[in-house]
C-alpha cells in the first residue's frame, strides 16, 4: 500500500474516532455548568482538536513507517492507548453527564500521551513531538475538567 494512503486513512480514523464523541455531545450541558473565569470559548474546541488530530494521525505514520522491530510496536501499542482513552473521555463528560469520572480518564489520558511521546521517541522524535501539543491541550483540559468538577459539585 503506498504511504501516503496509509496517511491519508490515518487522518480519516483519527479524525472519525475523535469526532464520535459529538453524536453524544449535548453542549447545552457543558453551556449549563458553572466555568472557570478561564476558560476558552466553547468554539475554540473545534480548531484546536482538529488540528490535533491531524498531528496525531502523522505521529502515527511515522511511527508505522518505521522498521518493524520491539519499540515500533510498543510506540504503537502506545498510540492505540491513547486513542481509546481519549475517544472515551467524550462519552463519559458529556453522554454520562460525569465529569469526575471524566477526570479520571483524562488524567490516565494524559499519562498514556507521555508513554507515547517516550516510545516514539525511540523510533522518530519528529512523531514525538508532533504529540507534545496534544499532551499540552490534555494537560490544561485536565485543569479545566478538574475545575468543572470542584466549581459543579
Amino acid at each position: 500500500m503506498r504511504p501516503w494512503l496509509v496517511l491519508v486513512g490515518l487522518i480519516i480514523v483519527v479524525q472519525a474516532a475523535g469526532s464520535a464523541g459529538a453524536l453524544v455531545t449535548d453542549p447545552a450541558y457543558y453551556r449549563e455548568l458553572v466555568q472557570p473565569s478561564w476558560a476558552p470559548p466553547g468554539w475554540l474546541f473545534g480548531p484546536v482538536w482538529l488540528t490535533l488530530y491531524t498531528m496525531i494521525a502523522v505521529s502515527i505514520w511515522l511511527c508505522w513507517r518505521a522498521p518493524r522491530d520491539r519499540a515500533r510496536t510498543t510506540a504503537l501499542r502506545w498510540q492505540a492507548a491513547h486513542m481509546v482513552l481519549n475517544a472515551a473521555w467524550t462519552p463519559i463528560f458529556f453522554g454520562l453527564k460525569a465529569p469526575g469520572w471524566a477526570l479520571l480518564v483524562i488524567v490516565a489520558l494524559a499519562l498514556t500521551i507521555t508513554g507515547a511521546i517516550v516510545a516514539s521517541a525511540r523510533v522518530t522524535r519528529t512523531a514525538a513531538w508532533l504529540l507534545a501539543p496534544y499532551l499540552a491541550w490534555v494537560a490544561f483540559a485536565t485543569a479545566l475538567n478538574a475545575a468543572l468538577v470542584y466549581l459543579n459539585r
